[in-house]
């Protein structure tokens, strides 16, 4: 369903001290932006939030970086930083095919892709944030052994994504077709990810790990 337009979404994230609409200049200063040496952890299509909030809440000794486009979503994402005080999460309202305008080699740790849109149209598929074009560019902004964690309802998408990591040469570290909650009590589980599971559909979860020669 598509969010009604929200016009004061824009101008209150750009009052947000922890929303960075200039972050190309911050390319290779993250750390400094954090003010530590933690690793730097990424959620692609972050939408409203939820899972970064609390992965940064369970997690005080990661920083997260949120990047959405999406404005109306992204804006209730960017309020939870506020309101949970959440010092180690920052905002990106960027586009992900730009990514490495914003991130130096190797300057990230992990990957989080919740959910992304599956584009199932094959002349639509170069969009998906796991098509190989993207792929690629994940692959200079994490460091060696860094790992890129994908959940998704969408089989179809799952395993057309299986084949895109192998092309580009990441090592499968998990894959799982049915995802169940009490096998991965760590996991988050957002509002969207509780709708699929209301109605039994099969969570697909997977691990994918970049590594040298």
């Amino acid at each position: 369903m598509r969010l009604r337009k929200k016009h004061f979404a824009i101008p209150e994230m750009k009052e947000n001290p922890f929303v960075f609409y200039d972050g190309e200049k911050y390319k290779g200063k993250w750390m400094e932006v954090f003010e530590n040496n933690n690793p730097i952890y990424l959620e692609l299509g972050a939408g409203k939030g939820t899972f970064t909030a609390q992965s940064a809440m369970d997690n005080p000794n990661i920083n997260y970086i949120m990047v959405e486009m999406e404005s109306n979503a992204f804006i209730y994402g960017t309020r939870k930083i506020l309101e949970y005080k959440l010092t180690n999460v920052r905002a990106l309202p960027i586009k992900a095919e730009n990514i490495l305008n914003y991130f130096e080699d190797e300057e990230i740790s992990r990957i989080y892709i919740n959910f992304c849109t599956p584009w199932p149209k094959l002349k639509h598929q170069k969009r998906r944030l796991t098509y190989p074009d993207f792929l690629k560019k994940y692959k200079v902004i994490l460091k060696d052994g860094g790992d890129i964690y994908l959940k998704t309802d969408d089989r179809d998408f799952f395993e057309d994504s299986l084949k895109y990591f192998e092309d580009q040469r990441f090592m499968e570290v998990l894959r799982d077709f049915d995802m169940k909650e009490e096998e991965y009590p760590l996991n988050i589980v957002t509002e969207y990810e509780r709708k699929w599971r209301d109605q039994n559909k099969p969570i697909c979860f997977g691990v994918f790990e970049k590594y040298v020669d």
